[in-house]
């Protein structure tokens, strides 16, 4: 057990099975050793080995997860959606420093790596509409380009967001988002993801 857990081994075992993003118990389950072991090899090697997500959750430094799979991961369950989404298709022109997701838990924010997770609440009704998508090994969820926008007016008819006057929604499929509105229950809402198409 002790030769398995030494640095060099788990970084390349972790690297050779694509874990870019683990628990304790992922940890325990992928080296076959109790959790006393995991957790004090976690702790001994947290400063140069691993990179802390948040409590219980870690990376490896020497190869980083990507920022959409730690969303995922971070605050669960959710999906990438609002204005980090909305970028992403090029729905809004501007560049997005936080990852927005759309969650059934309550908001919140956290701060990794100097950057900003958000996470903000929609109705159970409504959480859906979002795929998954591989990006260099790893499956993300995401919104579909109308269910972003539908989450994000949702916040706009709460007056919690600005409507960007720059929304670019010619590729948007107008009864896709008129559906997706309806999810959440608010005539005030359709009325405004009909009005911007």
């Amino acid at each position: 057990m002790e030769r398995k857990l030494k640095p060099i081994y788990v970084q390349q075992s972790l690297l050779a099975k694509g874990v870019r993003l683990f628990s304790p118990s992922d940890f325990q389950r992928i080296f076959d050793v109790s959790l006393r072991a995991t957790q004090e090899f976690i702790k001994d090697h947290g400063h140069d080995l691993f990179l802390k997500v948040r409590n219980g959750l870690y990376a490896l430094r020497a190869d980083p997860p990507q920022e959409e799979a730690i969303a995922n991961r971070l605050y669960a369950p959710s999906y990438i959606s609002f204005e980090y989404a909305l970028a992403r298709y090029g729905i809004i022109p501007e560049s997005v420093y936080a990852v927005t997701s759309a969650t059934t838990r309550i908001t919140r924010e956290f701060i990794v790596n100097n950057k900003s997770f958000t996470y903000s609440r929609i109705k159970r009704q409504a959480y859906r509409g979002y795929k998954m998508e591989k990006i260099e090994g790893t499956t993300i969820l995401i919104a579909e380009p109308e269910k972003a926008l539908a989450d994000y007016l949702y916040f706009v008819d709460l007056k919690r967001k600005p409507l960007n006057e720059r929304l670019d929604v010619r590729k948007v499929k107008k009864k896709t988002l008129t559906e997706y509105a309806e999810l959440f229950g608010r005539k005030s809402l359709v009325r405004i993801a009909k009005k911007i198409l």
